[in-house]
This record gives C-alpha cells, structure tokens and sequence, in this order.
C-alpha cells in the first residue's frame, strides 16, 4: 500500500444528484473505454484549473447530458483513493434545470430511487452518499420538559401526519423510568409512519427499545472510540476538529450550531451562516444547520452547504 507521503494530491471533480420532485435523483453509466467503464455514479466531472467549482458542475451538466442547471446547492465532500487516482468528490444537489437529461457521451441513464435501487455495479465512492440520500431535510428535536408529555407526543403524532421522518428525543430533565417511557411512546408512533428515531447519548436506551440510533452529545464524541452498535448514529458539533472525528468514526451526519441565537441557548457563541458554510464544507458527511431555525429557513441553509435544519420549537409548528 502507498504511504501517505507517496499518494498525489487530489484530483477536484464536482458531482451532481440530480432530483425530481418525486425523490427519485439520475444515475450514469460509464461508458466503453473509461476507466470503471460499465459502472453507475451521479454525473459530473474534472474541475478545471481555477474554475469555480459551481461553474464546473454547469458546465460538465451540459457537455455531459445536455442540461442548462438553475438551482444547486453544494452538498458533501468525499475524498477517495481509487487505484489510478486520488479525487475529491464535491457532491451538489441540483433541484432546478433546463432541458431533458440525455447521455451525450452515449452512456446509459436512469432515474433510481434510494429505497429501490435497481442498477449495479455503482462506483466505490458512492456508497455514502446513498446512506446520506435517506436523510430527509428536517431534524426536529422533543422538548417535552417544557410543554408537557402529552402536548408533545400530540405535536408529534401532527408533525408525522405532515410527513415528518427524523426525531431526536432529547430531555434532560426526565427520570430514568419517565424517559423510557416517553421515548418508548415516540417509537410507537414513529414506526407507525416510517419515521427514524434517535435517542440523546443514551446508546443503551436507544438499543434496549429498539430505536432507530443515537444522537451523542460533543463529549461523548471526544471520548468515542469506535462507532456505536446502532443503524444510525449522529453527534452534535460545533469545531471542525469534532466534525472530522465524527467522520472518522463513520458517523451518519452531525448537527452544527448555533448558528443563530435561540432561547435555549441565549449566551452561546453564534456561528453566523458564513461560519456554518466554511465548517460544514470540509465535512464527508451531512451537516444540519441547529439554533434559531425556522421552517423559513431550510433554503438558506441548503445555500450554505447544510443537509437540512435541526429544530427544536420550530420543529414542532403546525405546516398547515
């Protein structure tokens, strides 16, 4: 194996998910006389030297299938060490353009979606990025401590009637026996709706009920040896140094903040969304922007680089 010293810089690509409305995003295949020819990645190619990344991503859109890109939002970044080269994937997530994606180069196309992939072989690099495809836009976190048990879990069942697919139970003021049973309640109503489940640093209340995963506190991440036994697992951030080992530990995604000022927090340093961009840029996993955050507000993020907001009151607002 090469040592460190010895592997060449990386090679900038930028790549594109593409996505309908309707969730599915376009897979392409490489063609004859490519390296990899016959497997299935999201379309893009080289960054050109001194080329803006965004500008990149246009042009190889339109050389590649044909289309004229309105809206991208940059995404992750994924660094990978193929036998004929080193590359950093700068990943965008397209939701607007122009014409009819076609395969220029005569590769093959196709619409897949994430619960119901139907193409093979995909490219190496991929694979996280399909795990980070199943995580929907919004986070919204319990606050049950302040509004009461039941008011919560009404709110709750509301939301998931709203199409609401990821919940953190977090609270802090909770007994042992209270908090299991609340947290059981949640699953209950989670599962009903094909909802994930996180509970708050509790790794063995998260496996004893069946949740989804754990959410870990920045602590537990500083002192985490290796990923915990549960499907997904998440961290709270707030340096670039806890991103990274989120990410070296295989983490699914962090939440990052505050990034504006919120009541729960009223004497924490804001980030500010200049700040948010320039950690959540560097990091191989998605990123939710957390504090102060709004439904309003998921847009803003997605400009930013984030995966979507985490929410603690606002989480909870009725969409109607």
């Amino acid at each position: 194996m090469a040592s460190k010293s010895s592997i060449a810089p990386p090679v900038e690509v930028v790549a594109a998910v593409i996505e309908r409305p309707d969730g599915s995003f376009l897979l392409a295949q490489r063609p004859r006389g490519k390296v990899y020819a016959g497997y299935w990645e999201f379309p893009g190619g080289k960054v050109e030297p001194g080329e803006p990344f965004s500008a990149a991503l246009k042009r190889e859109l339109h050389e590649e299938l044909g289309i004229d890109v309105e809206i991208a939002h940059p995404w992750i970044v994924r660094n990978y060490i193929y036998p004929h080269a080193n590359v950093r994937l700068n990943f965008f997530r397209v939701r607007a353009w122009r014409g009819e994606p076609h395969g220029r180069e005569k590769q093959q196309l196709s619409w897949q979606r994430i619960s119901d992939l139907g193409v093979a072989p995909l490219l190496p690099a991929n694979a996280p990025v399909l795990r980070a495809l199943q995580l929907p836009f919004e986070y919204a976190i319990t606050h049950a401590g302040e509004i009461g048990e039941e008011v919560q879990l009404t709110r709750i069942d509301q939301r998931l009637e709203q199409g609401l697919k990821l919940i953190q139970v977090r609270e802090k003021k909770m007994t042992a026996p209270e908090l299991e049973r609340f947290a059981a309640a949640v699953i209950v109503l989670a599962r009903e709706r094909g909802a994930r489940v996180l509970i708050n640093s509790d790794v063995g209340l998260a496996q004893r009920l069946g949740a989804d995963g754990v959410h870990l506190t920045s602590t537990q991440l500083a002192c985490l040896e290796r990923r915990p036994e549960l499907e997904w697992c998440a961290a709270s951030c707030h340096s670039a140094e806890e991103i990274a080992r989120a990410a070296r530990l295989r983490l699914d995604f962090v939440v990052l903040g505050p990034v504006q000022a919120t009541p729960s927090h009223p004497d924490a340093r804001i980030l500010g969304w200049e700040r948010f961009s320039s950690l959540a840029g560097g990091a191989g996993l998605p990123v939710f922007a957390l504090g102060g955050m709004g439904p309003e507000d998921v847009e803003t993020a997605w400009r930013f680089g984030a995966q979507g907001i985490a929410m603690l009151r606002g989480g909870w607002q009725d969409r109607r």
